[in-house]
């Protein structure tokens, strides 16, 4: 990435791309880089720098929107002072007419090929913020469309492809968290690019409150791509403002290349491990199986059997606690239930650690039922009015208010230090009545605060499945749940888009009950196991209602995973590019390429009678590879044919892989095929 300035004035990206040779001569680049002038424009074309500034002519979205502290419109007009190089690049700036100055930070990491960076702004006098863009950076002119991301509640993670055009894209969440509806992540293939060739440019918002993103076309062909924390979040005036951590990167591999670019970079520099040298545990977690019907001889039966079935972590989810007998009562009572436990935590918690597995539990820290003791006693520590729409009948708490961090702290620090549990599920039902950023720095200060004094107990981040997940919530985290639906088919889709930011490590997939309760379909156990071993492994279903036959599939599948899950775990996940689009298709493979395994499942009928070639890719091409179809016993009676992989494995160049693909049997709709691969 190169900069250029005219004279003191804010910087422009005038290069983004590959490597260019380290003698280039950096003032010709930015010539070059100049486009004409004609009939109708100003005399000079207005800068489309890190920050446009209204006050410079810029036609489009301006980088930042102000009041001083008595209401009056700011336009900054932003004069270079300094920089530093001794961390990647750091690049300041002042308006001494306003009091203002700005800060642009750059991190670069070569390993991952992530770059970070961030705008920070400064006031010698409290003014107000309507708008703070992250580092503005230039979209490609070689594309002809943009890949944003939306969703709902059991169908999160869908991609939007969206046509270049002279105007703006804008989105704006203003939920409050990150939403299922908008996660902040933005792709921008370049001309013919897909999942495995081409140019890409990623770029993903690190911040869990709401954001905005802008992705504008000019009038003169230029685009620019914005983001930022959703307009008006800053309900105080200030003195110092910052935009979350914006993490940008480039690709020469397709929408991979940014793909395996977000996964090793949240994998190995964002997420912080309580315990990186222990593998990664089967989760079993009982919600499916009793929802708020706690029976301790029951959860003793069903830790048993998960234990059987191979699960190294039992989690108890909602209905511990108050009186929590459905979903409109007690939350922030977060005291054990003595009618359903009335010797406590301990002796289930003995039994499952008896079972070989730990324990985790399920808390929701953020909201309040109405019905509940502590908005009885504290109505005020309520978020939002009192005639506000409810969601599943309970409100959030006010994040921003010391007193009540301290109090969710004093409760939840109280069930940890009692007991020996090593994981939270930590839930988020609902979306604010009104976006504040100091709720999201609210809750942030108290995952830190707990994970300081309880530093061994792994987070997961749930809201309602996928309502919370980005970067900045994941520095604080270790797993997030993509969906609350367990539905094998929605969930391969939704895994396999996800795979565009998120890796395996982090990406919790559970194993559901035969027919699913958000989808009412009913999947065979083996489509449900291997869809479950595609992530960070578990059950949620009741394993009494196994038959032989689905215990032994499911024990199977999971002593697979454990066998793979140290090398899977670092591995990157590459979609495939897939001839039927019926088939989603997923390679996973270490850096280093010895092995990979594939997983191609079948979500619907094909127009085609026989399975097309399956390409694989980022192989060596002239190494030989050993590959098997390690689930073959699923071919069904009407696959009669003889394809080699059916019966036998196979060795071949990673050329041919790549470029004529492995040949499948033929299966029915709703079923998956795994493929091992080892290089020789």
């Amino acid at each position: 990435m190169a900069f250029a300035a005219e004279g003191d004035r804010l910087p422009q990206v005038i290069y983004w791309g590959p490597p260019l040779p380290s003698d280039a001569p950096l003032e010709t680049l930015a010539r070059a880089d100049q486009i004409d002038i004609t009939g109708g424009m100003l005399d000079a074309n207005p800068d489309l720098s890190l920050c446009p500034e209204a006050s410079r002519s810029f036609p489009g979205q301006p980088g930042m929107i102000l009041r001083g502290h008595d209401g009056s419109p700011l336009l900054p007009r932003f004069t270079f002072a300094s920089d530093d190089t001794s961390d990647g690049l750091t690049l300041i700036y002042s308006d001494d007419a306003n009091g203002l100055t700005l800060t642009f930070r750059f991190v670069p990491d070569s390993s991952t090929r992530i770059i970070t960076c961030k705008t920070i702004l400064e006031a010698r006098k409290s003014i107000h913020l309507h708008w703070l863009a992250g580092p503005v950076l230039p979209a490609p002119q070689q594309s002809s469309e943009m890949i944003d991301v939306s969703g709902r509640w059991c169908g999160e993670f869908q991609l939007n492809r969206t046509a270049w055009s002279p105007g703006m894209r804008y989105r704006e969440n203003r939920t409050g968290r990150t939403g299922h509806e908008h996660f902040p992540g933005l792709l921008i293939p370049c001309f013919g690019a897909t999942n495995t060739q081409g140019e890409a440019y990623g770029f993903h918002y690190g911040w869990s409150g709401g954001h905005r993103m802008i992705a504008e076309e000019l009038p003169d062909g230029r685009r620019q791509i914005q983001w930022g924390h959703a307009a008006r979040m800053e309900t105080h005036a200030g003195k110092r403002f910052e935009s979350a951590s914006l993490y940008v990167t480039y690709s020469q591999t397709g929408l991979n290349g940014c793909a395996v670019s977000f996964q090793r970079h949240l994998r190995d520099r964002i997420v912080t491990w309580p315990r990186p040298a222990t593998p990664r545990p089967v989760h079993y977690n009982c919600w499916e199986a009793i929802y708020f019907d706690h029976k301790l001889p029951i959860l003793k039966d069903i830790a048993t059997r998960a234990a059987k079935l191979g699960a190294e972590r039992f989690v108890l989810d909602d209905g511990w606690f108050g009186n929590r007998d459905d979903d409109t009562r007690s939350l922030s009572d977060w005291t054990v239930d003595p009618r359903k436990y009335p010797d406590g935590l301990g002796p289930l918690i003995d039994h499952v650690q008896s079972e070989g597995m730990t324990f985790g539990i399920w808390f929701e820290p953020e909201m309040i039922n109405p019905d509940s003791d502590i908005h009885r006693a504290h109505p005020d520590w309520a978020l939002g009015s009192e005639d506000q729409t409810l969601g599943r009948q309970q409100k959030a708490l006010n994040m921003a208010l010391p007193e009540v961090r301290d109090f969710i702290y004093d409760r939840m620090a109280a069930i940890l230090s009692q007991h020996d549990i090593d994981y939270i599920k930590w839930d988020h039902n609902r979306v604010l009545p009104m976006p504040d950023a100091d709720q999201t720095r609210g809750s942030y200060a108290l995952i830190d605060r707990l994970r300081a004094d309880f530093p061994q107990v792994e987070i997961e981040s749930c809201a309602s499945g996928g309502g919370r997940i980005d970067f900045g919530i994941l520095k604080r985290t270790q797993r997030v749940w993509l969906s609350d639906s367990n539905d094998a088919l929605e969930r391969m889709r939704i895994q396999h888009d996800a795979a565009l930011f998120l890796p395996m490590a982090v990406s919790g997939s559970h194993v559901g009950p035969r027919r699913c309760h958000t989808s009412g379909r009913t999947l065979d156990i083996s489509v449900r196991a291997w869809v479950a071993a595609q992530r960070h492994m578990g059950f949620e279903m009741d394993p009494r209602e196994l038959d032989d036959r689905e215990t032994a599939v499911l024990t199977e599948v999971t002593a697979w995973w454990k066998r793979n899950r140290d090398w899977m775990l670092d591995a990157d996940i590459l979609r495939l590019d897939s001839p039927d689009p019926t088939v989603l298709a997923e390679q996973q493979m270490p850096r280093d390429g010895h092995r990979f395994v594939v997983f191609a499942g079948k979500a619907g009928t094909s127009a085609q009678i026989a399975p097309r070639p399956l390409r694989l890719t980022a192989l060596d091409p002239d190494a030989r590879y050993r590959v098997e179809l390690i689930n073959r016993a699923n071919a069904p009676a009407l696959s009669r044919g003889t394809p080699i992989l059916k019966n036998d494995a196979i060795e071949m160049s990673g050329a041919w892989l790549m470029h004529h693909g492995i040949v499948l049997p033929w299966n029915f709709p709703d079923t998956i095929w795994v493929i091992e691969g080892h290089r020789l």
